[in-house]
């Protein structure tokens, strides 16, 4: 269950409330007046009560009123939102560093010991750093109730800062278009206190548990969560994005290699090479191009682990 929304989530949210605010406001204000001004012209200057027109020559007091107050009001508008957008620019030199992997469709949060997670988890009033790294498309990380958002551009160094002021768990979304799964692509920011935090840090969330299945398997099932794997592949044989991985362990598959259709074992080599190059090897009714290479971000003994899980699933 997410946190309620408070005014102290992050250290953000008062001036971008400020800047909110002080907007709305303004627009509110002059959206009444120029109603109200509009509605008593039409009555007042109306056809029967004007039939002969009257010829305005202007008023040079009027002209400067009306160009001088916008002018006022939109300095304010800008002055609030510098104010706010400034400091998310320079982010501590003592903020923890998370690498944030963004590809469709899915988060990975990656930490300096090397822990990785598929959900986001700081610690209370501590500055976090996120590093922001696309693998696939322009994605977006977005923290509703934190007031902050910033791009993910591939192959373009860019990061977000924050620091945490309630303890709680938050939603992240994807802000920015990025395919067919666009709005499943989501994740948690959960915010502990600093012992907790460290608890985390240093032992994680127990693994999760796979019937008959061995530690391995285990292991196997919490690296494809962390890598995102079930949001493009089921397990209970319903097509989502790519193929399911029900009964896929062993199996005959259909496949589009260089402009043929060939015909594999669903074995060791098979999957390992899926992993590595998904788009050499298009399953016969899917789409090319959908998922990108983990060959940088798995290694052999993580793929064997994958291997073990998918053996469960009969």
């Amino acid at each position: 269950m997410y946190t309620p929304s408070s005014l102290d989530a992050s250290n953000f949210v008062s001036s971008y409330n400020t800047a909110l605010y002080f907007i709305g406001a303004i627009s509110i204000t002059l959206l009444i007046a120029l109603t109200f001004t509009m509605l008593y012209f039409v009555y007042k200057y109306n056809r029967k009560r004007n039939k002969v027109a009257t010829q305005i020559e202007g008023n040079t007091r009027l002209e400067v009123i009306w160009t001088v107050i916008p002018i006022m009001l939109a300095l304010g508008m800008f002055h609030f939102g510098w104010v706010g957008w400034k400091p998310m620019n320079k982010a501590p030199k003592d903020a923890m560093n998370i690498t944030t992997i963004a590809r469709q469709w899915s988060f990975t949060f990656s930490y300096d010991n090397g822990k990785q997670s598929a959900d986001m988890v700081v610690p209370v009033n501590v500055p976090i750093k996120a590093n922001l790294v696309s693998l696939d498309v322009n994605h977006s990380l977005f923290i509703p109730q934190f007031r902050v958002k910033a791009d993910i551009i591939p192959g373009r160094k860019k990061f977000m800062w924050f620091i945490p002021q309630a303890i709680g768990k938050y939603q992240i979304y994807c802000a920015e278009y990025c395919g067919l799964r666009h709005s499943y692509m989501g994740a948690t920011l959960t915010v502990l206190s600093k012992a907790d935090f460290d608890k985390w840090y240093a032992t994680g969330a127990a693994a999760p548990t796979v019937a008959g299945g061995s530690p391995a398997a285990a292991a196997g099932l919490n690296i494809m969560k962390i890598q995102g794997c079930f949001a493009c592949h089921s397990i209970d044989g319903s097509r989502i994005v790519g193929p399911t991985y029900s009964e896929l362990y062993g199996s005959q598959v259909v496949v589009t290699e260089d402009g043929k259709e060939v015909t594999y074992t669903a074995d060791d080599a098979y999957i390992k090479h899926c992993i590595n190059d998904p788009n050499s090897r298009i399953v016969k009714g899917f789409q090319k191009g959908l998922m990108q290479s983990y060959k940088t971000l798995l290694n052999d003994d993580d793929i064997s682990k994958i291997i073990e899980y998918l053996k469960t699933l009969k």
